[in-house]
């Protein structure tokens, strides 16, 4: 094989190092380039794209695993009613409102600690009026007084 590219340059125009390029190649979600006479690795355009792609499913919230699966299942669908990215995509979409919502109550009970002047988390767990919506798993406080 003449033409082709060599790991630095698909590395390069992914957007990866040559260690992630490795890992990937190790783990199956790249096919084994093919090999000059010398041994240096050639790839093809196809790497940096398939390499592009792992990131942005990753940058998506999609695992590696779940990135090998879903190139896994591309390639080999052949016509099968397989879970493909679609399905993957709303799974996904419906963790990440979960998580959205988690966050969303993490951010009403931090910003409400800091507007109640909450300055020592045991002390403000230990009065009646903490707004950290944890308080119910610690002991039932004895300290009457001020908040935090």
């Amino acid at each position: 094989m003449s033409a082709g590219l060599r790991s630095g340059q698909v590395a390069e125009r992914a957007g990866v190092n040559l260690q992630t390029l490795r890992y990937y190649e190790r783990r199956g979600l790249l096919a084994e380039p093919e090999r000059t006479n010398g041994g240096h690795r050639l790839y093809g355009e196809e790497a940096v794209t398939t390499l592009r792609v792992i990131k942005a499913a990753q940058r998506l919230g999609f695992t590696l695993e779940e990135v090998a699966e879903l190139l896994e299942t591309g390639r080999h669908r052949h016509g099968r009613p397989v879970a493909g990215l679609q399905e993957r995509a709303v799974a996904k979409l419906a963790e990440v409102d979960a998580r959205i919502a988690d966050l969303t109550t993490i951010r009403t009970a931090l910003a409400a600690a800091v507007d109640a002047g909450c300055d020592d988390l045991t002390v403000c767990a230990g009065s009646g009026c903490c707004p950290i919506p944890f308080t119910d798993l610690a002991e039932e406080s004895r300290h009457v007084g001020p908040c935090c």
